[in-house]
């Protein structure tokens, strides 16, 4: 009687890279007790990618790991085979020296090669190999990624979660900027949990046709699963393991927005508009929903991001670098003429020349910059281009704080004499920068000497002023304040008659805090400490704060 003999299989590294070959093993579709041949080059590949801290590289080597536990529960027969690449094949691999390599394998071993390469696979059967081609995507892959392990941390007012190997998972919850930090259950993460929710999201995100990964770096890998945005990162990059999920919590129109029928004529009329403010402060969600308004106002909209996570309408095409370039898909989307281009976010020198060359060719350009105030926004493309071109390239720029529209200044070229200057000679080219709503003159830019001067004439701040003097109910002692909260800091401000005083701060009828004022009047409160987070937020509440001697 003749034996019948198992089947044999060899595989490259794209269904290690995707773990197919799992697949293909667990449902019985390459028969029982199959021999699988992975040739030492595979077995390279996987090694390299893993040294080099590439998270397909850790998920490979699980693969590998996998196969060797089949084998040792006799459920397969693993064979190691050839050799190591050379320096030279390696240099050839390009070429294709490698997959030569691979196939070479499997034809000596009289094997199947098991292939998602379609280039490989057609390669192979020209050369009269026999080749099972397979997808890249499971077709049992579930529609929606809740099935997570990073999903079972997520709430309804989650905003992101932050894992890290030996603590407790802690979540950011809220909205822009009124958001607070909590521990998620008791849990500790050990090594075994994180690494099995990373290779979970870098195996769904492989297998998703809505996810991608948009960054791979050493120690680093950015993935964009569905509207999540995931972060994971090792050592060297980081001191520790660490996964960082972040998701937009809200979805908004302009219509949400403390904007008026002039405001928003006014946008639809900019061409170069700035979206400023803090981290966290909602200019990427404001970003989203002035890009969706362009849209339906019938012009041709796109986006160039970094990291794609724009929550934008299906018409918005939404480019990230090209071949790791910015300026090369600028080049391209150049090309493409459209109406208006959100940059989310503007950065460096090179960020700050792309959009200044997209205005110069008449795109409309709205670009997105982290600053403290709406006039740093500005200073941020001080001595990244010349002055006089600063009116040519922004128009407009929109501070966003606390999710909201706090504030919007315009700007232009005049010739005049500058503020505090009084001999007429001084005239030269001023760019004033007016607050829209009210037209009131908050700064003006001018060259001195080889200086670039930013003169604050009625500048205003992140602040509101706290006027219960007004209100009969209250005596005498109840002090006036200016409260300013800034990234670090809350400022608070009484009357100098009140100097060296000590007082206690009251939101309505709730005592906050009680402390002493300075010799100036002032007292200045860390954002890390508890009396200062909680001035800032009931001062986010847009409750009254007032002082009271004490």
């Amino acid at each position: 009687m003749k034996k019948i003999m198992p089947d044999k299989f060899a595989c490259d590294t794209s269904v290690i890279f995707n773990g197919r070959i799992i697949d293909l093993i667990e449902d019985g579709d390459i028969g029982e007790q199959p021999e699988i041949y992975i040739s030492n080059i595979v077995v390279a590949e996987v090694e390299y990618r893993t040294n080099i801290q590439k998270e397909i590289g850790f998920f490979g080597l699980n693969v590998l790991k996998n196969l060797r536990q089949l084998h040792n529960e006799g459920k397969i027969t693993l064979h190691l085979i050839g050799h190591r690449p050379t320096r030279e094949e390696i240099k050839m691999a390009p070429g294709g020296e490698l997959d030569s390599l691979i196939r070479s394998g499997a034809r000596e071993n009289d094997a199947i090669l098991i292939t998602a390469d379609r280039i490989q696979g057609d390669v192979g059967i020209f050369e009269g190999m026999e080749i099972m081609q397979i997808k890249e995507k499971r077709s049992t892959l579930k529609t929606e990624p809740s099935h997570l392990k990073i999903f079972d941390y997520f709430e309804e007012n989650t905003m992101s979660i932050h894992l890290k190997r030996g603590l407790p998972a802690y979540a950011k919850k809220g909205s822009p900027g009124n958001w607070f930090l909590e521990q998620v259950g008791l849990e500790i993460i050990n090594k075994k949990l994180i690494e099995e929710i990373a290779m979970e999201i870098v195996e769904y995100v492989g297998e998703d046709p809505y996810s991608f990964i948009e960054i791979q770096k050493f120690g680093a890998v950015v993935a964009q699963l569905r509207e999540f945005r995931i972060v994971i990162t090792r050592p060297p990059f980081s001191k520790n393991i660490e996964i960082t999920a972040v998701r937009p919590i809200v979805s908004l129109t302009l219509k949400d927005y403390t904007i008026n029928d002039r405001l928003k004529k006014r946008l639809s009329k900019a061409e170069g508009i700035l979206v400023s403010g803090s981290p966290g402060a909602g200019k990427s969600t404001f970003s989203a929903a002035l890009a969706n308004y362009y849209s339906k106002k019938d012009k041709i909209v796109k986006t160039l991001e970094s990291v794609r996570d724009l929550q934008v309408d299906p018409e918005i095409t939404q480019y990230t670098k090209l071949e790791g370039s910015l300026e090369n898909s600028a080049d391209i989307l150049l090309l493409v003429r459209p109406d208006f281009t959100i940059f989310d976010e503007v950065r460096t020198t090179k960020d700050f020349q792309i959009f200044s060359d997209f205005r110069l060719s008449g795109v409309g350009m709205v670009g997105v910059v982290h600053s403290a105030s709406a006039i740093d926004a500005i200073q941020r493309f001080i001595g990244r281009i010349e002055l006089g071109m600063l009116p040519s390239i922004i128009d407009t720029i929109i501070f966003i704080e606390a999710g909201d529209i706090a504030k919007v200044l315009t700007i232009k070229m005049t010739v005049k004499v500058p503020h505090g200057f009084r001999d007429k000679d001084l005239a030269r080219p001023v760019i004033e920068v007016r607050d829209y709503l009210t037209n009131d003159l908050d700064y003006e830019m001018y060259s001195f000497g080889q200086d670039i001067v930013v003169n604050p004439i009625n500048p205003t701040h992140s602040k509101r002023q706290n006027r219960f003097d007004e209100h009969k109910h209250y005596n005498d002692k109840h002090i006036q304040l200016d409260i300013q909260v800034f990234n670090q800091k809350v400022k608070i401000r009484a009357d100098q008659v009140y100097a060296s005083k000590n007082i206690v701060l009251y939101s309505g009828d709730r005592l906050i805090f009680s402390g002493s004022l300075s010799r100036n009047a002032e007292m200045s409160l860390s954002l890390s400490s508890k009396d200062g987070r909680k001035v800032a937020k009931e001062y986010n509440k847009n409750t009254e704060i007032y002082g009271k001697i004490k």
